[in-house]
């Protein structure tokens, strides 16, 4: 008979980590198996390698407009090792980090593959021993999705653009979601001609239809071709190397790289589900109750193998409710309706609930507040673009339903904002709250009057 814990965590990543330590920390012995590395998806190959990306890919455009300021830039290159190298070692120092969290927390860590074998029990793949234990935790994330096409093992995912030994001259990116933008931004930024194809009429699907049309436009301003309504067929390698993509178009082009960023998908596959009675949903995702509890009592699951909510903040604060839950005597719940969130496209994108539509279809009338200006920082070079302010009102009760951002460190400021909306803020609150000027987010807070009323989701002349 194997080792017996009180929880048994079945991934590393954000939640699971979160999880692990503090119901060790509240007295539990605690067990986290992790088959590739710590610290998951975000920390790994997501979101932290990826702002890194986005920081670098946007000096050229800051060193363009310095120059309106009197700088003067000479010999400015790009190495792409030195970037990729860079964020390796830090990848490598935040990875030791999630190793001495747990360490210190007591918790019993095994560097293997974990298949249930029952709802208190997995097998370890290396060693074969089985573990045993009272309750268990899925916190396994979620894995790139590659379109079943023709040809389709010659692109890549974000899981290999992090670690390209060359930077090609021309990439296509397949998607229209945040991953795809964020990627065709990036890869622009460091000088590739880069294409994005989407199967929809626009980008970012779900998100405000401003914010959409917003980010399309300048994105093409800034060299990025955009495919809408164009999906693929196949890809074939060309007699030069190169990958030649065929559209559902009829038409075709040939790239260096191309790189699916169509969506991601729980990563159940090989987990031992069927030794148990979990239940999953069409997209293979861990059905849970809002105790994050599966069908199998004795089996939990939390972030995104749950496909509730994939962002690793989610995760986190799913993994610290089941531990507060379950390990410390505090049922705590975690709602998943009002998420602030931001888009490291560029331009950059802050929001937090409901869109003009949402809002439209569900209060008889609402008022919209926008504001497009240009920012301070371009007012002395000819660039075009705009930011774009978006506030989303109940004209009956004045409560904020929601805040769109489309501009520089709209991420930053959408924190900030998501805490008022999430307070339930009304107009009033914004009104009395003093500008700082001058700043692009005073906006938030000068905006007095409706740019237009909505009435059972029809815009009043």
């Amino acid at each position: 008979m194997g080792r017996h814990f009180d929880l048994i965590v079945i991934g590393a990543g954000s939640g699971g980590v979160r999880a692990g330590r503090l119901a060790s920390s509240y007295g539990a012995k605690v067990a986290v198996i992790e088959e590739y590395r710590l610290g998951g998806t975000c920390v790994i190959r997501g979101c932290v390698p990826k702002k890194h990306f986005v920081y670098a890919s946007r000096f050229p455009e800051q060193f363009e407009v310095a120059k309106s300021f009197g700088w003067s830039m000479k010999d400015v290159q790009f190495d792409w090792a030195t970037l990729r190298d860079n964020k390796d070692k830090e990848i490598k120092r935040l990875e030791d980090i999630y190793g001495n969290i747990l360490d210190n927390a007591g918790v019993t860590l095994f560097r293997d593959r974990a298949e249930l074998t029952s709802g208190t029990s997995v097998k370890l793949q290396k060693d074969g021993e089985e573990l045993t234990a009272d309750r268990i935790l899925i916190a396994t994330g979620g894995t790139p999705f590659v379109p079943n096409i023709p040809g389709a093992e010659l692109g890549i995912t974000s899981n290999e653009a992090f670690h390209l030994e060359n930077l090609p001259e021309e990439i296509l990116i397949v998607g229209g979601g945040y991953i795809a933008v964020e990627f065709a931004g990036i890869f622009a930024g460091f000088g590739v001609k880069t294409t994005l194809a989407y199967r929809g009429p626009q980008i970012l699907r779900g998100f405000d239809q401003d914010v959409r049309d917003a980010v399309a436009s300048q994105m093409q301003e800034r060299g990025i071709e955009i495919l809408t309504n164009t999906d693929l067929e196949s890809l074939e390698k060309s007699k030069q190397g190169a990958i030649k993509v065929n559209y559902n178009t009829g038409k075709s082009q040939t790239f260096g790289e191309v790189m699916f960023a169509t969506g991601r998908t729980p990563n159940t596959k090989g987990l031992g589900l069927e030794y148990t009675d979990i239940e999953v949903g069409a997209r293979e995702e861990i059905i849970v109750d809002e105790q994050s509890r599966t069908s199998c009592p004795t089996v939990f699951a939390v972030g995104d193998v749950t496909d509730r909510a994939a962002l690793t903040p989610v995760a986190i604060r799913e993994g610290a409710a089941f531990a507060e839950t379950f390990y410390n005597d505090n049922p705590t719940f975690v709602h998943h309706d009002l998420i602030p969130t931001a888009v490291f496209s560029e331009p950059e994108v802050g929001t937090i609930g409901m869109t003009e539509t949402q809002a439209g279809n569900r209060y008889h009338k609402v008022n919209v507040y926008k504001a497009a200006f240009r920012p301070m920082m371009n007012t002395l070079t000819d660039k075009p673009a705009k930011e774009i302010y978006k506030l989303i009102t109940d004209a009956d009760t004045d409560k904020v339903l929601g805040v769109h951002i489309v501009g520089h460190a709209a991420g930053e400021i959408i924190q900030m904002a998501g805490i008022a909306v999430t307070m339930g803020a009304t107009k009033a609150d914004f009104d009395r709250t003093i500008a700082v000027h001058p700043t692009a987010a005073e906006e938030l807070v000068t905006m007095k009057q409706p740019s237009y009323v909505l009435e059972y989701g029809k815009k009043v002349e």
